[in-house]
């Protein structure tokens, strides 16, 4: 599965060649070109439609630091020097969830929203994309009550679920010890797949970037 790493790469793009020829000289100029100055000058122009414009650089997402079983995964301004410190860079918690087999499955990102909402934190879960969508993703933390979240939208890496956590469901996790992750692969309908998010670290990472 990619992380949001490769993704960034995947989406980067490659300018286009220039594809300037060369100036022709009056003794390599073909015998049916007229050997003028003129032409000369003229060949060695550029087509309009080959000429790359540009375009703006994305943000490099990097991984600033760790707590527990968290990574603070940030977006580092291109336009900075490097090894310059941006305390207003975009952050979020990160976390690759894993099967019983040790197999890469799910990624979530888990980010502070500002405050005045009944959501005071977000995440996006991804998912493999043969996934029941219709079963809906539950999250449990340790023994408490399960909730489900629908799934918002498919791309050619998987499927995700955009969550919304409120204050009771961050304090939970705060003193949880670990988060079931569940979900139904769409060839085996009837088969629940259960993956441990670890809390370990989730408060100081979480408060870090509330800054608290």
């Amino acid at each position: 599965m990619l992380t949001p790493s490769r993704i960034a790469l995947v989406l980067a793009l490659l300018a286009a060649p220039l594809g300037l020829s060369a100036q022709t000289t009056a003794d390599e100029t073909p015998a049916q070109t007229p050997q003028t100055t003129e032409t000369s000058e003229t060949s060695a122009a550029p087509a309009p439609e080959v000429l790359s414009l540009g375009e703006e650089a994305l943000p490099e997402p990097y991984i600033k630091s760790e707590s527990g079983d968290w990574k603070v995964q940030c977006l580092r301004d291109p336009s900075l020097p490097a090894g310059t410190d941006n305390p207003n860079e975009a952050c979020q918690l990160f976390q690759v969830l894993q099967d019983t087999n040790g197999t890469n499955v799910a990624e979530v990102t888990i980010f502070p929203l500002p405050t005045g909402g009944k959501a005071v934190a977000g995440a996006n879960i991804l998912v493999p994309l043969e996934t029941l969508l219709s079963a809906q993703l539950t999250i449990q933390v340790d023994t408490g009550k399960a909730r489900r979240y629908p799934y918002s939208f498919c791309s050619p890496i998987g499927c995700f679920a955009r969550v919304g956590f409120t204050a009771e469901d961050i304090a939970a996790m705060k003193k949880g010890a670990v988060a079931k992750v569940m979900l139904r692969p769409a060839p085996a309908p009837d088969e629940v797949v259960t993956l441990d998010m670890s809390l370990s670290g989730f408060t100081a990472g979480f408060d870090a970037l509330a800054g608290k």
